[in-house]
């Protein structure tokens, strides 16, 4: 078993919380849906990545036959990948033709858009124009900031997002502190929706840089820019254990005044691990290992806080 986690019945209450609104980030590599099959029950709702190189079809393939499998599956649809207002209808009706209820829009790292569409906002705003049958969109969040875009900038992005939005997913954070701050400014400034804790799984070393590589020289630079904390934190001495991020939220987050629901869990396809370690926080949390279901996107919404938006 993992380092205690939870000790005191508050924390327990604050961590049952946690796991009941947690999800696995996947990346469309060959093999992923097998491997997601053969160690995630369904009920944990999972997120597919795209990049750049690969264009979006691995992406929505793959949420596509997970969804066909049971999963609640939300595509990652990065808005500088999309030429306009046409391939989005393509995407919007394929996805929802399959039955995807979720999808996640970011802005993506393309260095030169596409088409029209600069950022997740552009997105957000033309998928509402067009109207949609999807019941929870995500948006990113960033407690830490971004590495290329000013303070300001991201802060009015958040909110000129939201209320398109369902949930945030925040990236990578390693500080609880700044993930319980962060969240209730938001909360104080209006954001009420619900956050989801952007954090890696217990992955090996060895599988992160297989990653890099796996993702050609271009995508494998930008992956690296974007993850060095992250590396940073793996090579350290100390090394790098989800463990210790879940302690500081269970221990504090009754003290903060804050919608973080749930936790994000970036598997790095490590999906076996990412399992093994989800069930040992359940039996500290005393739960049982089979959950009804994932929790609904109203439930979410209602429990956190959040507005229910709905859409011509």
């Amino acid at each position: 078993m993992a380092k205690l986690i939870a000790k005191t019945p508050q924390e327990k209450r604050a961590l049952a919380r946690l796991l009941d609104n947690i999800g696995y980030e996947v990346m469309p590599f060959k093999g992923a849906v097998s491997k997601v099959i053969a160690n995630v029950p369904t009920e944990v709702p999972l997120t597919i990545t795209a990049t750049g190189g690969k264009g979006l079809d691995p992406t929505l393939n793959a949420t596509i036959e997970l969804t066909e499998k049971g999963y609640i599956v939300a595509p990652h649809i990065p808005a500088r990948l999309v030429a306009g207002p046409e391939e989005l209808d393509q995407i919007a009706t394929r996805l929802e033709t399959a039955g995807v209820s979720r999808i996640f829009v970011v802005a993506g790292d393309a260095e030169q858009p596409a088409g029209v569409f600069n950022d997740a906002f552009d997105l957000l705003k033309a998928l509402k124009a067009r109207g949609h049958l999807f019941s929870n969109i995500g948006i990113g969040g960033y407690p830490e900031g971004h590495a290329l875009l000013p303070v300001e900038k991201i802060n009015k992005a958040v909110h000129d997002k939201a209320p398109f939005a369902d949930r945030i997913l925040t990236q990578i954070c390693f500080s609880s502190d700044t993930l319980l701050t962060w969240g209730s400014r938001l909360k104080a400034e209006g954001v009420g929706l619900p956050i989801f804790v952007g954090m890696p799984g217990p992955v090996r070393r060895q599988k992160l840089m297989r990653i890099s590589a796996g993702l050609g020289l271009g995508q494998s630079a930008n992956f690296l820019k974007k993850q060095q904390n992250l590396l940073w934190r793996f090579f350290s001495p100390s090394g790098y254990t989800p463990t210790r991020l879940v302690r500081g939220l269970v221990q504090d987050l009754a003290k903060y005044d804050t919608t973080i629901t749930g936790l994000h869990i970036f598997t790095f396809n490590d999906l076996a691990r990412a399992e093994a370690w989800r069930r040992d926080l359940i039996a500290q949390a005393e739960l049982p290992l089979t959950r009804p279901s994932a929790p609904s996107d109203s439930s979410v919404r209602s429990a956190s806080g959040g507005n229910k938006h709905s859409y011509s």
